[in-house]
């Protein structure tokens, strides 16, 4: 029997919950990759999973195996997209999972010029501000905040964006400017909240080495920056934004910045920059098709965005 093939299909049962998701990552019938495990099953002599119609789970000598072979599989993997990439041209799906606002803003104008160096490669992009699962919906790479960081994620910081805390002339005009961070606390502040714990994103600012973050009155809520973004256009109150969102509407005059160091050195506070994440969920998940996008954006960014040491976590 294939033996490999059968691990092979164990395994990808096992990481992606489920012998069909299995079968749709190998590019085979589900019936294909049941029969593959049964004839591994019977090769060892033990049953690996109980399966019903409706569920699937590790017996224990599959909870032994599968620790045991589970590098096997992404070895073998790894090592053919290795020596693969050396002859041919990467290709393939390649999909991109960003935080919303930075995949809109940032990463999809740049898509195009990637696809026209590499059109065989497949680009899907995702963006969206909760967590994803890479096995589970298939992600090779996620473009992260700070707050999105999950424990035994390969993490590599990539940029740390300034933030501008806006708000439109009219709100100025009727509610007064504030310029100190502490003033907050008596205006419309419009915030975000994180979809992966409902937490709004808390307002940083640094004053003489030291961190803290500002109270504030939130007076209308979204887990949308754009949509942050137009109410503050609209005079809703004030807001924190990313240069790359609230640049735009600074050069138009539509939004006006706050806390500017020379309004008020004396009592002004360094607003805590963005910082933006590549994410991969192991060292496995590094293909040649990976490495070739995430070089590219890292090339791509501005050059007055990029940290001054890059590092994990």
């Amino acid at each position: 029997m294939d033996t490999l093939r059968g691990i092979e299909s164990f395994v990808k049962a096992v990481e992606n919950g489920s012998i069909a998701a299995a079968a749709k990552r190998m590019g085979i019938s589900a019936a294909a990759a049941s029969q593959n495990i049964a004839r591994l099953e019977e090769y060892l002599g033990v049953r690996l999973l109980l399966r019903t119609t409706r569920s699937m789970a590790l017996t224990e000598s599959g909870e032994v195996y599968y620790e045991k072979v589970r590098t096997i599989v992404n070895e073998i993997t790894e090592a053919n997209a290795a020596v693969t990439s050396l002859s041919t041209e990467p290709q393939g799906r390649l999909c991109i999972a960003s935080t919303a606002a930075f995949g809109r803003h940032v990463v999809a104008p740049l898509i195009p010029e990637f696809n026209l160096r590499y059109p065989r490669i497949a680009i899907e992009l995702m963006t969206t501000d909760r967590n994803v699962d890479h096995i589970q919906e298939s992600v090779d790479i996620s473009i992260r905040i700070k707050q999105q960081l999950e424990d035994g994620m390969v993490a590599r910081r990539i940029a740390t964006i300034p933030t501008h805390f806006c708000a439109a002339p009219t709100y100025l005009a009727r509610a007064g400017r504030p310029t100190t961070p502490e003033e907050l606390r008596h205006h419309d502040c419009l915030v975000f909240r994180v979809p992966v714990d409902g937490r709004f994103l808390r307002w940083g600012f640094v004053r003489d080495g030291l961190r803290f973050e500002a109270d504030v009155r939130a007076t209308m809520i979204s887990d949308d920056i754009d949509v942050l973004a137009q109410f503050a256009v609209a005079g809703g109150g004030i807001t924190r934004l990313a240069a790359f969102v609230a640049n735009p509407f600074i050069s138009s005059g539509q939004l006006e910045t706050l806390f500017l160091q020379s309004e008020n050195s004396q009592v002004s506070a360094e607003i805590e920059p963005l910082d933006i994440y590549l994410c991969v969920r192991d060292r496995h998940q590094l293909t040649s098709k990976a490495r070739i996008f995430m070089d590219y954006l890292v090339d791509a960014i501005p050059q007055e965005w990029r940290p001054t040491v890059s590092k994990n976590n």
